[in-house]
């Protein structure tokens, strides 16, 4: 019944293929205002616009007769310029942007180009992912659930939206067996798609949303069926466990191999999740596809959004990094009341690497947190190698003989299958293994992704080795080394120096005939336990991995005068619940938890934590929140020192650097200080459409044809923005920019200071303030340059209240000379 359910699916998609002639996906932006923009001036149709402290009822009359509205003008347009057959429309978008995605030929959509009432038409591009102990690193359980009532009440309604590869849902993490019942939530309204396979459905109270999109990749060519389920079920593990950040339940023991490490949770616990997949396990995804499971998101009534994935570069078919399908869609959400977090990307630790550029967005870089595994290996001759190996200790006290993969192959004609990797036991011989550690090479195939230590670790078992090493020779570009858990004695020894010194001491302690066989084997060495984490006050720490700014305004990588990232979280060895069908980790296939990093990992956390903010402050903006997580985040680790990032020396070794406003933001994520921030900078959808109509070179034509907005003739600059930071890419002279800050605790008198380094003088306006419970007041930061460096300068405004709130805005300039 399974293989005849597979065939018919499989054919159902040929078929699909082949009614429509194979063209190209293309966004298309058409005339007319969308459903959360509409002022009315359609005769027969009411307005529809809402502003941020309103919630759309995409129910009422208006919304569904002006959306279907829109639908039936995308239809006929493709009516009227081609024949049926030759086209295949895959989404209408009328509620964000008014447009819709579609299936044609390059000489159709020239022909689109050229029609009356179309805007925009740009080429479909893809979009790839951006790859427990963090509550209690960031001070959750005691001083953040307590306020909302516990953990078995943090997040309570809360809905967040996971933009990524679907959900494995039988994972204890999002069960509903064992808390509170779920009550019904009837403000959200997305659908729960059934597993065509086991006919069951993907939703249990927790889980309140699951639907999966995949016309674009279908039009594509890229969709296998057979691989990638046509369903929200998780065939890549990513999407689990971004979900099981946020929003897992809490006290879940993550075991493995018999090991228990620590009981994981989400930052919100009692949050609800809606799942929104759009990454498939062989190819990543595409904006279309993206930009129609937002709008559904909105649509269904989301709180929170997170996206754990980005465009692959900066767009090319749209002169501002700002104006793609992707941020346009975005920014409309917010419109709509949706907080959105997103990963900064892992293209670290070079500057202007971030896949993630809006000021409407909160980009979250990722950091290394207090606990870290390692362990080390002891050799016979006395010396102590350090490395990875989340792994038991070797038996007892002893010794154990080390045997080269490479010395006990078993036939040297089979070295095309490169048995240092120690992924394939046949090629080695077991009476020579058997007892003793294993020495295999940390190939390229690792960094690939076709090896894998999990697989050495199996090897090692199976010929009964006393445990095994695995030694980088050479250190590949990407290369990113994490311990892995594994149920055998093993440790990877990540630093090629050190590698060295392993070989050296095997090499001399191996004797051999005079064909180079060896003949006995007396390197010895033992493995120590690394099961147990070793927790270190510096932390937080940048990743290395983890992508930097400055933040770039268009294709040619012009600075931007925004700041980016906004802000650091957790994302390096996080522990969460993953897919045990997910093939995204060679290392955790058939597991049910992994240990990942990736700034995929650090975006929910901040979504997590967001929710718990909405949760509290149920009125807040988006940007409001963005502020309060921004403006009391730190800029000092555990120990009080500065935080530090992971970077390359001018040798290529990582080292570590003072970390910058391009490196974190704002600074390291406080979810405590962030839930009582005292000021909020609050910014508005049209604060955004000035933004976007002052950037340096902006089109205001794109401008109109994308967001449907004018811009006026008022010329103001893009750090003018009412952000929680301050971004001048271009300095010249002096500048004076102002920020408003609304007080939304009990009536406060604060003190300004300002500090900046010496190239630029900074000076804030008026020293001191008192700003009433509710009441907003202005300060102005006025900038001049004392001397060009050509490198940019940091900065901050702080401002301390008389009862103990503290906000902090940076402040980032690099100095012009004027001509």
């Amino acid at each position: 019944m399974k293989m005849e359910l597979e065939l018919a699916i499989t054919v159902f998609f040929l078929l699909s293929f082949l009614t429509i002639a194979s063209g190209e996906v293309y966004i298309v932006h058409v005339e007319g205002e969308p459903v959360v923009s509409y002022n009315g001036g359609v005769d027969g149709f009411s307005a529809t616009a809402i502003d941020i402290t309103q919630e759309m009822d995409i129910t009422s009359e208006s919304v569904t007769s002006y959306a279907l509205h829109l639908i039936n003008k995308h239809n006929s347009l493709l009516e009227s310029l081609f024949e049926v057959g030759t086209y295949e429309k895959l989404y209408s978008y009328s509620h964000l942007i008014n447009g819709f995605a579609v299936d044609i030929s390059s000489e159709q959509a020239e022909v689109l180009r050229g029609a009356s009432g179309v805007k925009y038409v740009e080429k479909d591009m893809k979009i790839k992912k951006l790859t427990t102990h963090t509550p209690q690193f960031l001070g959750l359980p005691t001083g953040v659930w307590p306020t909302g009532g516990g953990f078995d009440k943090a997040g309570e309604d809360i809905v967040i939206g996971f933009v990524d590869s679907g959900i494995y849902p039988q994972h204890p993490s999002f069960s509903a067996h064992n808390s509170e019942p779920y009550g019904l939530l009837p403000r959200y309204r997305g659908k729960c798609e059934v597993d065509p396979e086991t006919q069951r459905n993907f939703c249990n109270g927790k889980i309140i949303g699951a639907q999966h999109f995949a016309k674009a990749a279908i039009a594509a060519g890229a969709f296998n069926p057979s691989i990638d389920f046509p369903s929200p079920l998780d065939g890549d593990g990513h999407g689990s466990h971004t979900a099981a950040i946020a929003a897992g339940n809490n006290g879940i023991p993550v075991r493995m191999h018999g090991y228990e490490f620590g009981r994981a949770s989400g930052m919100a616990p009692r949050a609800r999740i809606a799942v929104y997949k759009v990454l498939y396990r062989l190819f990543g995804g595409y904006v279309s596809d993206v930009v129609a499971a937002i709008e559904q998101a909105v649509l269904d009534g989301v709180d929170i959004l997170n996206l754990s994935i980005g465009p692959n570069s900066p767009p090319t078919t749209t002169r501002s990094t700002f104006l793609n399908p992707f941020d346009a869609a975005l920014l409309s959400a917010v419109k709509a009341g949706v907080f959105v977090a997103q990963a900064a990307g892992n293209g670290g630790p070079f500057p202007k690497t971030l896949v993630s550029f809006s000021p409407w967005i909160t980009t979250v870089a990722a950091a290394i947190d207090d606990r870290r595994y390692k362990n080390f290996l002891t050799l016979g001759n006395g010396k102590t190698l350090p490395g990875l190996g989340l792994s038991p200790a070797t038996h007892g006290n002893k010794t154990f003989d080390i045997v080269c993969a490479n010395d006990v192959m078993l036939d040297s004609s089979l070295m095309k299958y490169n048995p240092s990797d120690c992924q394939r036991p046949e090629l080695l011989n077991r009476n020579k293994v058997q007892g003793n550690i294993l020495l295999c090479g940390y190939s390229f195939n690792f960094v690939s992704g076709t090896a894998s230590i999990k697989k050495v670790s199996e090897t090692a078992k199976s010929l009964g080795a006393a445990g095994f090493i695995v030694a980088a020779e050479n250190s590949y570009p990407g290369t990113k080394f994490d311990p892995v858990p594994v149920d055998t004695p093993g440790i990877l020894i990540s630093d090629v120096r050190k590698t060295q010194e392993l070989i050296d001491y095997y090499n001399a302690s191996t004797r051999r005939d005079w064909a180079g066989r060896p003949t006995s084997f007396q390197a010895t060495a033992s493995i120590a336990n690394g099961l147990s984490p070793i927790l270190h006050i510096s932390a937080p720490q940048v990743a290395l991995f983890s992508s930097r700014g400055p933040d770039v305004k268009d294709f040619s990588f012009q600075d931007a005068d925004v700041l980016k990232p906004d802000l650091l979280a957790p994302g390096n060895l996080i522990w969460a619940a993953w897919a045990p069908n997910g093939t995204d980790e060679a290392n955790y296939l058939g597991e049910g938890f992994a240990m990942i990093s990736g700034t995929s990992m650090a975006a929910p956390h901040i979504a997590g934590i967001a929710a718990l903010i909405k949760q509290n402050n149920p009125h807040w903006s988006p940007s409001a929140i963005k502020s309060a997580l921004m403006t009391t985040a730190s800029t000092l680790d555990r120990g009080g020192r500065p935080i530090l990032a992971q970077q390359y020396s001018s040798t290529g070794i990582m080292t570590f650097v003072q970390a910058t406003p391009f490196d974190y933001g704002s600074g390291a994520v406080d979810p405590k200080a962030a839930l009582d921030p005292g000021l909020v900078l609050d910014s508005t959808y049209e604060d955004y459409i000035k933004f976007l109509c002052s950037v340096p070179g902006a089109d205001p034509q794109e401008i109109s044809n994308i967001t449907n907005s004018q811009c006026n003739s008022t010329r103001i600059h893009p750090a003018d923005l009412n952000t929680p930071s301050i971004t001048i890419s271009r300095l010249q002279g002096t500048q004076t920019v102002k920020r408003r800050v609304t007080n939304i605790a009990d009536t406060e008198t604060y003190i300004m200071t300002a500090k900046m380094a010496r190239e630029i003088a900074l000076e804030v306006n008026p020293p001191a303030m008192t700003v009433l419970s509710g009441a907003s007041r202005d300060i102005t930061a006025t900038l001049t340059v004392r001397s060009v460096t050509g490198e940019y300068s940091f900065g901050e405004i702080v401002m301390k209240g008389d009862k103990g709130h503290r906000v902090r805005i940076p402040v980032v300039a690099m100095g012009y000379r004027s001509y």
